[in-house]
């Protein structure tokens, strides 16, 4: 399987073909290297919600405004509560949590807009980044989908609300970014009653007593598909942030105690 995130830079991957074919799509996701923070949120956590010095925090934030050529105060951020609300970005929101956690779009876990020169971004430590890009109108965005999120349809929700745009869900670009892979992400029962049965068979594995393995980025890939994106349109990444530790923070593996990775997507001005 080919990898939709590539890079040579130490602090970030990005979306290589979308950003080939659109050269000024800035689109990917940071690692965990290349910044100032100290232990355990070394070095390049970018997350203002985690009790690392905030200072650090956003020296890392514009260490990465400078590598992406965006300005920190274009960032747009929602506060991330494990729900499925979307809100459209314009000019005005501009600077909302880019250097402060209190100022980060109240509610939201989904974010779109068709303007340039806002960089849409959201924080991530397992749960699953939705990158969305749609060639023809230029409508892009992106989702936090933990498990709350996922089984709350926030991807079928986000393709909605960018069909209200007039965005044609078979011309919809997604790719599915570094996130928890089905090996390392065991849930309860409880979990697993919330998704539909049909989902649940492509998904889920039994792994002990009560407990299952859960594929969240498969689920997102079977709820996309009965939203309308085209299997061939969306990419899925390779990569798990609790496998793959030297690259990223990953909750579960470090037991809540660690940084936060930035998923990004924004047109250039």
């Amino acid at each position: 399987m080919n990898e939709a995130f590539k890079g040579n830079e130490e602090s970030y991957l990005h979306i290589e073909k979308w950003q080939k074919h659109h050269p000024q799509l800035v689109a990917g996701f940071t690692t965990r290297n290349g910044g100032v923070s100290s232990e355990p949120y070394n070095t390049f956590n970018l997350g203002l919600h985690v009790p690392d010095s905030q200072s650090d925090i956003l020296t890392n934030r514009e260490l990465l405004s400078k590598k992406l050529s965006f300005p920190l105060e274009n960032w747009v951020s929602g506060q991330q509560v494990h729900q499925t609300r979307i809100k459209e970005i314009t000019e005005i929101d501009k600077g909302s949590g880019s250097d402060s956690y209190q100022t980060s779009i109240q509610g939201t876990d989904g974010i779109i807009t068709d303007r340039k020169g806002i960089l849409c971004t959201a924080f991530f430590a397992d749960c699953v980044p939705l990158y969305f890009f749609d060639p023809v109108t230029e409508y892009i965005g992106i989702a936090h989908a933990g498990w709350q999120g996922t089984v709350g349809r926030i991807a079928e929700k986000m393709v909605d609300a960018l069909k209200e745009k007039g965005v044609e869900p078979e011309n919809l670009l997604v790719a599915i970014g570094p996130s928890i892979a089905k090996e390392n992400y065991e849930v309860d029962d409880r979990v697993i009653r919330s998704i539909q049965g049909s989902e649940r068979e492509k998904t889920v594995t039994p792994s002990k007593e009560n407990h299952y393995l859960l594929d969240l980025k498969q689920l997102n890939v079977e709820i996309l598909l009965q939203s309308g994106v085209l299997r061939h349109n969306i990419e899925v990444t390779n990569f798990c942030t609790y496998r793959d530790e030297n690259l990223f923070f990953s909750h579960r593996r470090d037991h809540g105690k660690t940084g936060r990775m930035l998923g990004y997507i924004g047109f250039q001005a």
